[in-house]
This record gives C-alpha cells, structure tokens and sequence, in this order.
C-alpha cells in the first residue's frame, strides 16, 4: 500500500481517497480533499496559507528533530545491499554460533 503525498498540503493521501488531476503535458497532481484542490485551481501560494506543511517549514514552525520525517525518507528510499557485508556477516553469524557451542560445552 502506498501512501501518496498532497501536492498542495503534503498531507497523506491514502489509496482511494482524494482526487488525481491530470494536466495536459500528463503531470499529475494529488490532492487528499476538495480545499486543497480548489486553492490549486486558485492558483494559491500553498507557502501563504498557514495550514500547509510548506508554510509552518518555511516559519519555522515544525519540529527540526522529529523521527517521523527520517522514517518518511527511508521508506522512499530503496534498499542499496552490499555484497560484501552480506558474506561477511553471515560468516560472523557461524562463528558466533560456533563460539556459544564452545561456551555452553565448558559451562556444563
């Protein structure tokens, strides 16, 4: 399931709610209810309205350390595997095991 954002607000647009319009070069626009679509239509400044998220960023009126935010740019994000830290964690991964064989051996 994939949570769009709201071209106007940046609020979540969650699969079959809101409204998609399609300009005519084919860029598309999500909107996740009919106020932000209407202020788009206006062509509203969303950095003017005080209820969007880009205003309260730009007044600084967001929190600047919030976990949310680093949760939201690792889930866009695709996951980059190295080859080479897999092989050698699944090596540490035996010796370990190995390890705690002996360990357990001598403790009994």
């Amino acid at each position: 399931m994939r949570i769009e954002k709201c071209y106007f607000c940046s609020g979540p647009v969650y699969p079959g709610h809101g409204m998609l319009f399609v300009r005519n070069d084919c860029k598309q626009f999500r909107f996740c209810r009919p106020k932000c679509h209407k202020h788009f239509k206006a062509k509203h400044n969303p950095r003017k309205l005080a209820w969007t998220k880009a205003y309260r960023k730009i007044n600084n009126k967001e929190l600047s350390k919030d976990s949310i935010f680093e949760f939201e740019r690792k889930v866009d994000q695709p996951e980059i595997y190295n080859r080479n830290v897999y092989i050698n964690t699944i090596q540490a991964m035996k010796k370990i095991a190995d390890i705690r064989k002996k360990r357990e051996g001598r403790f009994w």
